[in-house]
């Protein structure tokens, strides 16, 4: 009896290398598809926002479209002309689109 209780505690522990396994599956998946995009497309945001000039025309996070007139960069601040004459400061981070490569038309 002491044997068949023995033998059934060990056919229920099995090993725990399948399941290690299948953790670091799902882990090397979900970095592949979710979290390697997004770090790709936030370096392609910080790089676009390093690269601003006066007179590009740009779209901030708020969906505001305008010109950028001037570039503060020890404020990080940028001045929008989104009108005539209206100018607006925006924090340089909230500034994430060229309004030329959002026009683009579709193929």
């Amino acid at each position: 009896m002491m044997t068949s209780m023995f033998l059934a505690a060990q056919a229920q522990q099995g090993s725990a290398m399948p399941m290690l396994l299948m953790m670091l599956a799902i882990f090397a998946i979900m970095w592949f598809f979710m979290i390697r995009p997004q770090q790709k497309k936030q370096k392609e945001i910080r790089n676009f926002q390093n690269s601003l000039q006066e007179g590009a025309k740009v779209v901030t996070g708020g969906g505001v479209y305008g010109t950028v007139k001037r570039i503060d960069v020890a404020a990080n601040i940028i001045e929008l002309e989104v009108a005539k004459g209206v100018v607006i400061r925006v924090d340089r981070n909230y500034v994430f689109a060229d309004v030329a490569a959002t026009n683009a038309p579709v193929k």
